[in-house]
């Protein structure tokens, strides 16, 4: 008797697994099927996702890397705009298939969501004003250091530098203009911001330093829900082609690199999330 229960024990937990195995590779057929991908974007984050005044749509990196991943899924791609707030949770509702809203890896939203291999890394860093003798993060230590309160700057100069004083601004402006106006020793923010106000200072730029390492780096994900095992191979295969391709380079280059606000270079490349 103990024989047969555990026999019956052993098939209903086998079509418990082959159901649960065809209904996760549903959920991927059914975005070829219907033949779109809805890829969540946020709509205020330039040059990352928004919106473009002249055509009055959402355009940016993630955008531009959205639309390649649906073309390697077979898929139309609509653009579904999302708060920073609600990101995630309309991703877990089913709001949408993908998420490329600047989201980056940490251990809890590991727990949430399913982070596809790295497609951006963003660093956090510090200018100062070049010839004061600080040529290193550590040379601000007992410092006072301005940053956008509310951002993660903070965190990371708290970590970095706990002997500075972090002065919170409310705004990018203040925080930069309290650097020009020498009222703080240092400033911190992503190296994307902090690349577009040099460049919009001109010739006057050269006044001031990036300091090296950084003392924060985010290794943003598409995100994509915990219970699509299939989906996260795709996407991840899609990732990997487009930069075996060169096509991850094109998309940095069109919106960060050399001939943008940003004069950046790509200094990472496609690959898991440690």
């Amino acid at each position: 008797m103990k024989r047969c229960s555990s026999l019956w024990s052993a098939v209903i937990a086998g079509c418990l697994w082959l159901g649960t195995a065809s209904v996760q590779a549903a959920q991927l057929d059914e975005i070829k099927a219907r033949g779109v991908l809805v890829c969540g974007v946020l709509d205020i984050f330039e040059p990352f996702g928004y919106t473009d005044v002249k055509t009055r749509s959402v355009v940016g990196y993630d955008v531009d890397v959205c639309q390649a991943v649906g073309r390697k899924l077979g898929a139309k791609v609509q653009i579904k705009p999302v708060s920073i707030e609600a990101r995630i949770a309309e991703l877990q509702q089913g709001h949408m298939d993908l998420l490329g809203a600047g989201l980056a890896f940490t251990p809890l939203r590991g727990e949430q969501v399913a982070f596809s291999d790295a497609y951006y890394v963003s660093e956090n860093v510090l200018a100062v004003r070049a010839g004061r003798g600080i040529t290193v993060p550590g040379e601000l230590e007992g410092k006072r250091i301005s940053y956008v309160k509310g951002s993660i700057s903070e965190a990371y100069i708290r970590q970095a530098l706990p002997g500075a004083t972090a002065i919170g601004f409310e705004d990018v402006s203040s925080a930069f203009t309290a650097l020009l106006q020498g009222k703080v020793a240092g400033f911190s923010t992503s190296q994307e911001v902090l690349h577009k106000l040099l460049t919009r200072l001109g010739d006057k730029a050269a006044q001031y330093s990036i300091l090296q390492p950084a003392i924060g780096r985010e290794v943003w994900g598409l995100g994509i829900r915990q219970d699509e095992p299939d989906m996260l191979v795709a996407v991840n295969s899609a990732l990997r082609e487009l930069e075996a391709e060169g096509a991850m380079q094109a998309i940095f280059d069109r919106w960060l690199g050399a001939q943008t606000l940003y004069r950046m270079q790509r200094s990472f490349k496609v690959e898991p999330i440690r």
